[in-house]
């Protein structure tokens, strides 16, 4: 369960020890993110589900801040620094590595993050106003576990940019684990949510995306597209 831990430690905010030999192991944590996403967003789905007590809306502001919370931002900051990158790179991916480092918010960013916090909150109250709580818990679940799941898809079909967070990551990624997963995925959703099969052809325009707009990605790449991707999943949703 060493991989788990890691991917939890590393993907949430969740108190958990890990070995110390272990903690910057993040090749391990590969095949595990599908599961942790699945964990994020059964916890999303009870914060939703206690705040529908009052009404779609608190229940929505609650599943997100939960998002929030549980995740430490993580994949938001990412988003932040992609939209900096790609609005001054263009094209050029040394500019955009350059861009994305920098740790000061810019424009773009920060445009972005407040379309995706608003997008991800106009969504959430929608889908749990539609849908009865069994489904959301489900709905949720596997959108989160499908979004972590592209990271490993993309990340097999895209070269990292630079050395750190997307290069350790996709030297645990291997073709047998996500295809065993996507295929569980996909079969879950048949039988759940069949909207969500989306992802599929999702994670395969992303990889094309990234490959044509930079030719690679980095570690932001990673927490921008899981923030994308869950965004479309959640209006997949809704239009089921």
């Amino acid at each position: 369960m060493t991989g788990f831990l890691i991917a939890l430690k590393f993907l949430t905010r969740l108190p958990v020890r890990v070995s110390p030999e272990h903690a910057g192991d993040l090749a391990r944590a590969a095949p595990w993110l599908p599961a942790v996403g699945a964990l994020v967003g059964v916890l999303v789905a009870l914060g939703v589900t206690l705040g529908m007590v009052v009404g779609p809306w608190v229940g929505a502001l609650l599943g997100l801040l939960v998002w929030v919370l549980i995740t430490g931002g993580l994949h938001v900051e990412g988003l932040g620094d992609v939209a900096d990158g790609l609005g001054a790179a263009h094209g050029n991916p040394e500019r955009f590595v350059e861009v994305a480092r920098d740790p000061h918010l810019g424009s773009f960013g920060a445009i972005a993050i407040a379309l995706q916090l608003v997008a991800k909150l106009v969504l959430l109250a929608a889908v749990a106003e539609r849908t009865a709580p069994g489904e959301l818990f489900a709905g949720l679940a596997l959108s989160a576990a499908w979004a972590r799941w592209a990271t490993l898809a993309v990340g097999r079909a895209v070269k990292p940019l630079t050395e750190g967070l997307a290069s350790h990551l996709a030297a645990g990624i291997t073709t047998t684990p996500v295809a065993v997963e996507g295929a569980a995925l996909a079969a879950i959703s048949l039988a759940v949510a069949p909207p969500l099969l989306i992802a599929l052809p999702l994670a395969a325009a992303f990889a094309l995306y990234w490959r044509a707009r930079v030719g690679g990605m980095t570690g932001d790449c990673h927490g921008a597209g899981i923030e994308i991707m869950e965004s479309l999943l959640l209006f997949a949703l809704l239009l089921a």
